[in-house]
């Protein structure tokens, strides 16, 4: 009798466990309608959510939580607040937020340090100069941010800069397997070489100062590619102004228009 009970029990939790593999709006059943707390946040934080018409924004809410409740948020001697993951799930879809399908796969946890560290993740010591950073190795598929940074930058309305959002796009750049500037996911194969030559075109301007591009750009063409996305998402307007072929190009790959 032993025997037969233990099979059936066991029958029974496969079958269940079946049933809800094949049946997805049962597990995501939370963030079909956006709590009322992380809307509110999103609207007094995220100058982004804010000019989102309604449908948008209840989209863009379900989609911070569900990246909220995918990705875990640890701080490193320091208590990362509501707002705090607020403001990461919020970097997180700014980029992506036109393709309603896309997730991290490469990516499974944040490490928020309290401010800037170093290359061996130090807290303390002179050359803590790094406010983020897309890891590998033994840190392949985490993300290390400043939690100073991170609400400094969504603070400053007029800056150019968003240390998360950039992170983030390095997450979607890696996401064809290489962190070169070129998101193959999103840009179709006849782009890619005008890409490459707008962005030398660029970076040259930079490194002879007729730029107000921050210099960081210059550096390689990924880091150039994520520094012009928080330009193209934190001051789109100016962005237009004065780099409109850079602005047209950003606005094809993130397949949206911000200003």
């Amino acid at each position: 009798m032993l025997p037969f009970i233990l099979f059936a029990l066991i029958a029974s939790i496969m079958v269940y466990a079946l049933w809800w593999m094949r049946n997805p709006g049962t597990k995501s059943r939370k963030v079909q309608q956006a709590p009322e707390q992380l809307a509110a946040l999103l609207e007094a934080e995220v100058h982004y959510y804010k000019k989102l018409d309604a449908d948008k924004k209840e989209s863009f809410a379900q989609r911070v939580q569900g990246f909220l409740e995918a990705v875990k948020i640890t701080g490193i001697k320091t208590e990362v607040t509501d707002t705090d993951k607020v403001l990461l799930g919020a970097s997180a879809i700014i980029p992506i937020f036109a393709f309603p399908n896309w997730t991290y796969p490469n990516l499974d946890e944040i490490l928020v340090y309290p401010d800037t560290f170093d290359d061996a993740f130090s807290q303390s010591g002179a050359e803590r100069s790094i406010a983020g950073m897309v890891g590998d190795g033994p840190l392949n598929n985490k993300m290390v941010i400043s939690q100073y940074h991170l609400r400094q930058d969504f603070l400053n309305n007029t800056g150019k800069g968003n240390t998360a959002i950039h992170e983030f796009v390095h997450l979607v750049d890696k996401s064809d397997g290489s962190t070169d500037g070129v998101p193959e996911v999103l840009i179709r194969q006849p782009y890619v070489m005008p890409w490459l030559e707008l962005i030398h075109q660029k970076v040259a301007d930079i490194l002879k100062r007729k730029s107000d591009i921050n210099p960081y750009g210059a550096t390689n063409q990924a880091e150039f590619f994520a520094v012009a996305s928080e330009y193209f998402f934190e001051r789109p307007d100016l962005l237009r102004e004065k780099h409109p072929e850079l602005y047209q190009a950003l606005s094809e790959i993130f397949a949206q228009e911000q200003a």
